[in-house]
């Protein structure tokens, strides 16, 4: 039985977060124990991410989740044994923030570093916090929304949005209304809030294929939004209807690849899945079809360092080398160009 220590760093747009993950190796299979996962997340009351503001709260605070994480793992530096950071997709800003902080932390303690691609971690620390083996996954993130599933050597991606991610489009969304950044969340409590849950206000519904697109979606909302002062409409009227429609949308599209692949699990990832009218309706499709739906914890849902970590350890133990002087940020790399090598 062998164990390593991997330190994870995550900064590929609001977030800058530290895992700490053990891998115990028994039998040759290797199992994940999360030692901590700290994280700081950019915010604004209003208006939305400016990436070079995002990279400069990324620096300021990057010394203190990382004396948080060590703390709450109860180790030190020279403990960790291997070092991972998110190199791509991303804000190139805030990967160069978290890529800066991997190299020094790795020429400091003399230890491998390993960059990998952050839409592959957050469908592998599903895989290894939950009891799914073989899934669909629906990604839906800011800037990502996919549906994946392994295939050939490596993570397909068998629809996605054609314009901008469905986290994007309610941060627009939220921007436009004046409510702040993240807007996912404000939307999430104002649909809760709306009274008239048997009256869903008809918006459109853009579904091409097992491709989503939201752009619009989000022209029919704003719109809508600039005639809530004279009373036409309400902001809990369209946050409900808003989520109703755009969850609906992603749900056709994973029970459409589902159906497709002969899959019978779906697991959820990204911070929109955090969304609890979202995983409610995951739930009920697979539930009708005789499926199930895995959604992990929420901190393992959001951007997070742990993911990171582990997937770094994965890497590592399938025997994945990088050279630190030539490791670089890729911020337009896709999932599916991860050729996945620990399976």
């Amino acid at each position: 039985m062998s164990r390593t220590i991997c330190l994870g760093i995550e900064s590929t747009a609001h977030t800058f977060g530290i895992g700490i993950v053990e891998a115990v190796k028994k039998k040759g299979k290797l199992t994940a124990k999360v030692l901590a996962n700290e994280k700081d997340v950019f915010t604004t009351v209003q208006g939305g991410m400016i990436p070079g503001d995002v990279a400069a709260h990324h620096y300021v605070k990057r010394d203190e989740v990382l004396a948080s994480a060590l703390s709450k793992a109860k180790l030190s530096l020279k403990d960790i044994s291997l070092i991972s950071v998110s190199r791509s997709p991303g804000l190139s800003p805030c990967l160069v923030a978290g890529m800066e902080t991997a190299k020094s932390l790795a020429k400091k303690r003399s230890v491998p570093l390993i960059g990998v691609n952050h839409c592959v971690a957050h469908l592998e620390i599903g895989r290894a916090l939950t009891k799914t083996k073989e899934p669909v996954l629906l990604y839906c993130s800011g800037v990502n929304t996919q549906v994946i599933a392994f295939e050939g050597n490596k993570y397909r991606i068998f629809g996605e949005t054609l314009d901008i991610g469905v986290g994007n489009f309610l941060d627009s969304f939220a921007r436009h209304a004046g409510i702040g950044f993240p807007g996912g969340p404000k939307i999430e409590r104002l649909a809760l809030d709306y009274r008239f849950k048997n009256e869903l206000l008809a918006l459109p519904y853009n579904v091409k294929g097992m491709d989503v697109n939201f752009g619009g979606l989000l022209t029919n909302v704003c719109q809508k939004y600039d005639q809530v002062k004279s009373g036409k409409y309400s902001m809990e009227q369209l946050a409900f209807a808003i989520q109703e429609t755009a969850f609906a949308m992603l749900i056709e599209v994973a029970e459409r690849a589902m159906a497709h692949l002969g899959r019978d699990e779906l697991l959820l990832g990204g911070g929109v899945a955090c969304n609890s009218r979202l995983q409610e309706m995951a739930r009920r499709m697979c539930k009708d079809r005789g499926a199930e739906c895995f959604v992990p914890e929420r901190q393992f849902l959001v951007d997070n360092g742990a993911m990171i970590a582990w997937l770094g350890l994965l890497g590592h133990d399938a025997g994945i080398k990088q050279n630190i002087s030539r490791l670089d940020i890729n911020p337009y790399e896709r999932t599916d160009d991860v050729i996945v090598s620990w399976r």
